[in-house]
């Protein structure tokens, strides 16, 4: 993990956030707090990078899947009683 350093000016709100995150997850200082609002909440703005490790189960899971199910094909009338809507 690459971290950057940051001097931030934020509004008193802001820093009663970080204050209250920073207390409700025991962490040591605000910058902590700031690392764990963009953990939680970062995800709506940014999609997060595939690490290796994911990348290779998604590939174990799709080896399976060929292995079971081959090149098969699901009808329209298969998806739809599997997605409720038949």
């Amino acid at each position: 993990m690459t971290t950057v350093t940051m001097n931030l000016r934020v509004s008193d709100y802001a820093s009663r956030v970080l204050g209250v995150v920073k207390e409700k997850f025991g962490l040591k200082d605000k910058s902590e707090a700031m690392e764990k609002f963009a953990e939680l909440f970062g995800d709506e703005f940014i999609d997060r990078e595939a690490t290796d490790d994911y990348i290779k189960k998604l590939i174990e899971i799709e080896k399976r899947h060929l292995q079971k199910y081959g090149n098969r094909k699901m009808s329209a009338t298969e998806l739809d009683a599997l997605c409720g809507t038949a």
